[in-house]
């Protein structure tokens, strides 16, 4: 049976770990060689709430609308009294009075989501975001990166997020992305849990049939009828029988019933660019107009990496020619950015490479060769005002978050 302990990454031979004494102790006969992992933050939007209001420590919080809306989040204190997402919010106060009541803030929580998501993808390229408070991470072929197994590059990215960002994920792992998920709501909140292949059908046996997703109200009453009530009901079915009962569906439940899934993670590597581009209202041939042009759009672009939780390496400068053809030029910088500054100056000098005179009736700039936030915009000695700028900028975007795109803005892109 192999062992890590959870607070020192050890890997501990006891109940407690010989090295720091902690009993946070996860174990697994296959915990080597898993590498699919399902991280979800816990009872997220009120986990945020939270963490920024300390006058709500100990007490049951809900997030969402007044008495006629519903529930979006119920805290571990709430959900005691039975409150869960998706209640109507006058049942979930009969049921737990006291609770704080917060109305969402969307804003906030998806540049907290932002935030956990940078951590992820720096620690793999492969990070499939499913929602705001989810990811699928595969993290085969990093050992040699993090000198370390997946499980324990896991464990350290749950500290690093409870540390850094104040909130807690609860992590799933195992050999593919179905049970992983399953996992990842065993041990929760805060939970590390690990299922493999020889205990896949031994563990999901005993659960409802439910438990597998597309398996609705209607379908679980189709399968009590034909007498399958539990995934175990479902394994002792030959394929066969299940396909000519239930069609494509039936595979699906037999492939999944055995802890089958042969989905891959679909990550970062798979957009291929960002960009944005503007037609002009006249040709333009000045290469001063043409990069007081490029400027917004290149603003753009950084706001969709911000978003997205990524940087780019590659920037692409386009420019239409009035007879519609299409010149272009690309440029790879020496690290990834996210910066709007950096993306404009590396587009301006593109265009003004192509500003021979020739008018342009379209301009546009792209971002691609992507690489996790954490690795980008890195000081530069050789361009001591690049700090500056880029301190500017996160200013700039704060002000934006608060008031709106248009309540400030950079000076050349007056005009």
């Amino acid at each position: 049976m192999q062992a890590l302990c959870r607070d020192c990454f050890a890997q501990p031979e006891g109940a407690e770990c010989q090295a720091c004494g902690s009993a946070r102790i996860l174990r697994h006969e296959e915990l080597g060689r898993l590498a699919i992992a399902h991280v979800d933050c816990d009872a997220f939007y009120a986990a945020v709430e939270k963490r920024d209001d300390p006058a709500l420590a100990g007490r049951p919080v809900l997030v969402g609308g007044r008495r006629r809306g519903v529930v979006m989040a119920a805290c571990y204190d709430a959900r005691r009294f039975g409150v869960r997402s998706a209640m109507p919010m006058f049942a979930a106060l009969r049921a737990c009075p006291d609770a704080a009541v917060i109305r969402p803030d969307m804003k906030k929580y998806a540049a907290v989501s932002r935030e956990v998501r940078a951590l992820m993808e720096g620690v793999t390229p492969a990070v499939e975001p499913l929602s705001i408070d989810e990811a699928v991470l595969d993290l085969a072929g990093t050992e040699r990166l993090h000198r370390a197994k997946p499980a324990a590059t896991l464990a350290r990215l749950q500290r690093r997020i409870e540390a850094e960002i104040g909130i807690t994920v609860s992590i799933g792992l195992s050999h593919n992305r179905f049970l992983a998920k399953i996992a990842s709501g065993e041990d929760k909140p805060g939970g590390f849990f690990a299922i493999g292949r020889g205990d896949a059908r031994r563990f999901l046996a005993p659960r409802k049939v439910a438990l597998i997703p597309g398996v609705g109200e209607a379908m679980e009453r189709r399968l009590a009828a034909d007498g399958i009530a539990t995934v175990g009901d479902l394994q002792a079915r030959p394929e066969a029988e299940l396909a000519r009962r239930y069609g494509a569906m039936g595979r699906r439940l037999a492939r999944l019933s055995r802890g089958e899934d042969r989905r891959a993670v679909a990550g970062r590597a798979m957009r291929k660019s960002l960009s944005a581009d503007t037609t002009f209202a006249q040709d333009i041939a000045a290469p001063e107009a043409l990069a007081a042009r490029l400027w917004p759009l290149a603003e753009t672009v950084a706001r969709r990496l911000k978003a997205e939780g990524i940087g780019a390496r590659t920037i692409t400068v386009k420019l239409k020619r009035a007879d519609f053809r299409l010149r272009t030029r690309r440029a790879t910088l020496p690290h990834a950015t996210q910066s709007a500054d950096a993306i404009w100056r590396a587009g301006a000098s593109l265009a003004e490479k192509e500003a021979d005179g020739t008018p342009f009736r379209l301009i546009g700039i792209g971002a691609s060769n992507y690489a996790p936030a954490a690795e980008a915009d890195p000081p530069d000695l050789a361009d001591p005002g690049s700090a500056a700028r880029r301190d500017v900028e996160r200013a700039i975007d704060t002000i934006r978050e608060r008031f709106g795109e248009d309540a400030i803005g950079h000076g050349r892109g007056l005009g």
